[in-house]
């Protein structure tokens, strides 16, 4: 007699488990967890930036970043003297929620009210792991062009927001807007659309009152 051992269904199933705990520790501290998947050079790291830039006196943000290997993003978030915790993935595609738990532990979470965490920059893997935040966000720019929701469904599928960022490069790239929104009300009908510049803070206002609106609804 073989018996047959299901290895993914084994992980998948502790990775949910450890997520709940992440997720059961942040609400318990009030914290607004906010994963953040999308390509390499998608823009993820400058979104965060600004976004701190803006509201660093309103709002006391951690950030845990992920990485493969180094700790250049990370130490663009020093500046606003923060907590930051730096998460080397050693080849791994993707954060899973035990590597989350141990960089939360690490955190002094009473001085935090909104953690990011970027997430490795992949399209495929980081969207098959729960790593225990509120609401997931996938970024993706027009330099990736319009077909990124056909060929990798699964992540903005289960994000709750897309950002589509680079829009300031509209002139210079061939962009179908009208597929992308189409790909992504066709498959994700709950999933909002925010269109913005990172660099330039072309309609980044919006995407900032509806974080505001996310940390209200955690009060």
């Amino acid at each position: 007699m073989i018996k047959i051992i299901r290895i993914e269904e084994s992980i998948f199933q502790e990775n949910e488990k450890i997520a709940d705990q992440v997720r059961n520790i942040l609400r318990g501290n009030n914290i607004l967890g906010i994963n953040v998947m999308g390509a390499p050079g998608s823009g993820k790291t400058s979104f965060i930036e600004r976004t701190i830039d803006v509201l660093k006196d309103e709002f006391k943000f951690g950030v845990i970043e992920g990485d493969v290997e180094g700790k250049v993003d990370s130490e663009k978030f020093l500046k606003f003297n923060i907590s930051v915790i730096q998460i080397n993935t050693g080849g791994g595609c993707h954060l899973d929620a035990n590597m989350v738990k141990k960089a939360v532990s690490e955190i002094d979470l009473e001085q935090i009210e909104i953690l990011f965490i970027e997430n490795v920059g992949n399209l495929i893997c980081p969207a098959e792991f729960d790593i225990g935040t509120e609401k997931n966000i996938v970024i993706s720019s027009i330099t990736e062009g319009d077909d990124k929701i056909e060929k990798y469904p699964l992540i903005f599928k289960v994000s709750d927001l897309c950002i589509l960022n680079k829009i300031d490069l509209v002139p210079y790239l061939d962009f179908d807007f009208g597929k992308f929104e189409n790909d992504l009300k066709n498959i994700s009908s709950g999933s909002k659309l925010i269109k913005l510049s990172s660099k330039t803070g072309e309609n980044f206002n919006i995407w900032i009152e509806y974080l505001k609106g996310l940390k209200r609804e955690k009060k």
